[in-house]
């Protein structure tokens, strides 16, 4: 391990195989917690490369306990996370917003590391069971339109890590990785990016990937859609520049989507907002995130089209009763 840390702080790179089994070394014990808080901070000093995020990605899918939900076509919304704009929690509102358009959700999240509340934090304050059953998973998402897998519990190679990577506070490329190892492995993703750099790094993955995407950057610096500015899209059809207008929205601001000072705050706006009370920007960001998410499953589909689909959603009441299906059934 000590050569490898000279090496990658040396400037060097390591190929598929070598970030693989670098990876499994650490998930079977071999590394320890020092050494694996240099590993996690190299990528904040220089850019990960392809063969790098891949090789990472290719061992945590070996090792991940694979929860199949191949009987539905499904979309997972998940951000990488690390662009430190303190928003409350879109991609998991934009999440119910889908399936209560009647769309398959399978999401996969985690607690927030470098955030106050991250999609675990906010479903568990509000009743969520984590599970890893996979009959359970499979009701929930037959039933409610969605269900969640908590990383920790499909990921157990990393539990070493996680509590290194709470400590350190950052974003490491663990965050890059999340995105890219759902248990379900579902048909579609919406995946929202921290850099611009990092877009490009999806998108040579993801042509590998037998799946319907679409890749995220706000050029403000969001890993998602925030209508404070424009945002670069990458899907199978090629790359766009969207703006708020694209979205049938008003350009906002970015305090006008802020987050909590806590995950009770942020539980507080979650409910809010699907219960219709939301401002107007809380709604259109999440409704805009919502209908890229849609049009994942008919990339034909116009966006005004998917727009309209998500604000319905959400103001007829099917999006909140998606989150209360969900929680019933704990």
């Amino acid at each position: 391990m000590k050569s490898i840390l000279t090496r990658l702080y040396e400037g060097d790179t390591l190929n598929k195989e070598e970030s693989y089994l670098l990876l499994k070394s650490i998930s079977n014990g071999e590394i320890n917690p020092y050494q694996i808080a240099s590993l996690l901070t190299v990528y904040n000093v220089r850019p990960i490369t392809v063969a790098e995020l891949d090789g990472y990605r290719s061992c945590l899918i070996e090792l991940m306990n694979v929860i199949d939900l191949s009987h539905v076509e499904s979309v997972d919304l998940c951000g990488t996370g690390g662009d430190g704009k303190h928003t409350f929690n879109i991609s998991t509102l934009a999440s119910f917003i889908v399936a209560g358009a009647g769309y398959k959700v399978a999401k996969h999240g985690n607690y927030g590391v470098s955030s106050i509340s991250g999609s675990s934090n906010v479903l568990e304050s509000l009743g969520y069971k984590f599970t890893n059953d996979q009959d359970a998973l499979r009701k929930q998402i037959d039933t409610a339109g969605i269900c969640f897998m908590h990383a920790p519990l499909f990921h157990p190679a990393l539990k070493s890590v996680g509590p290194i990577r709470k400590e350190l506070g950052v974003k490491t490329f663990f965050n890059m990785l999340g995105p890219l190892v759902n248990p379900a492995q579902p048909n579609q993703q919406l995946v929202g990016v921290f850099s611009l750099e990092l877009t490009e790094l999806y998108k040579h993955l993801h042509l590998h990937l037998d799946k319907s995407y679409t890749i995220v950057y706000d050029l403000n610096g969001y890993d998602e859609i925030s209508l404070t500015g424009n945002a670069k899209v990458i899907h199978n059809k090629g790359t766009e520049i969207l703006t708020p207008q694209d979205f049938n929205a008003e350009k906002i601001t970015e305090s006008q989507i802020s987050g909590g000072n806590s995950v009770e705050d942020n539980k507080n706006i979650f409910v809010t907002i699907l219960q219709n009370k939301g401002t107007k920007a809380q709604n259109d960001v999440v409704t805009s995130n919502a209908a890229l998410a849609i049009r994942c499953f008919d990339p034909n589909m116009s966006l005004a089209e998917a727009v309209h689909i998500a604000k319905e959603s959400l103001t007829s009441g099917k999006a909140l009763k998606s989150l209360s299906q969900l929680i019933e059934l704990q």
